[in-house]
C-alpha cells in the first residue's frame, strides 16, 4: 500500500466498487424470480441441512420472527420444506427443496456466466490482479 494511502482511502474506493458488484450480481437471480436475500437463505439452508429458523435467523443478525416470514415465503414457493426435528420435537428443520437445488444451480450459473463474461474482457495483467485479491477479500468476509 502507498505510504500516503489509508486503510479508510481503500476502503473508500472498494465499498461502492463491491456494492455495485453485488447489485449485478442480485439482478442476475432476480431473472429467476428470486431476490439476492431468498437466494442468500437458501445458501444457508442448503449447507446447514436441518438448521432451524432461530439459528439461522442468528447467522443472519435478524430477528426470529423476521426470519419466520422469510422461510413462509420461501416455503409457499416451494424452494424450503419444514420438517420436524428429529432429535428435538419442539423444533423444526430446514431443507432445500429438488426445485429450491434447481433455483440455486441456475443462480450459480447465471451468476458465474455473467462474472467470467466481464473479467474476459480484462487485460491479463488485471485478470492476475483480480485473482491475487480473492484470497485477502475472502478472509475479509469471514465470520468473526
Amino acid at each position: 500500500m502507498a505510504a500516503t494511502q489509508t486503510h479508510t482511502d481503500v476502503a473508500n474506493r472498494l465499498r461502492p466498487a463491491l456494492l455495485k458488484l453485488a447489485r449485478e450480481l442480485r439482478r442476475e437471480s432476480h431473472a429467476l424470480g428470486v431476490t439476492g436475500g431468498q437466494v442468500t437463505l437458501l445458501i444457508q439452508i442448503h449447507r446447514n441441512r436441518g438448521i432451524g429458523v432461530n439459528e439461522l435467523a442468528a447467522r443472519e443478525r435478524i430477528s426470529a420472527a423476521a426470519m419466520s416470514k422469510h422461510v413462509a415465503r420461501l416455503e409457499r414457493a416451494g424452494l424450503v420444506r419444514r420438517a420436524q426435528h428429529e432429535a428435538d420435537g419442539r423444533r423444526q428443520s430446514l431443507s432445500v427443496t429438488e426445485e429450491g437445488e434447481r433455483v440455486l444451480r441456475s443462480v450459480k450459473s447465471r451468476r458465474t456466466a455473467w462474472l467470467a463474461a466481464r473479467l474476459k474482457e480484462l487485460e491479463p495483467a488485471e485478470l492476475e490482479a483480480i485473482d491475487a485479491a480473492i484470497e485477502p477479500l475472502v478472509q475479509l468476509l469471514e465470520d468473526e
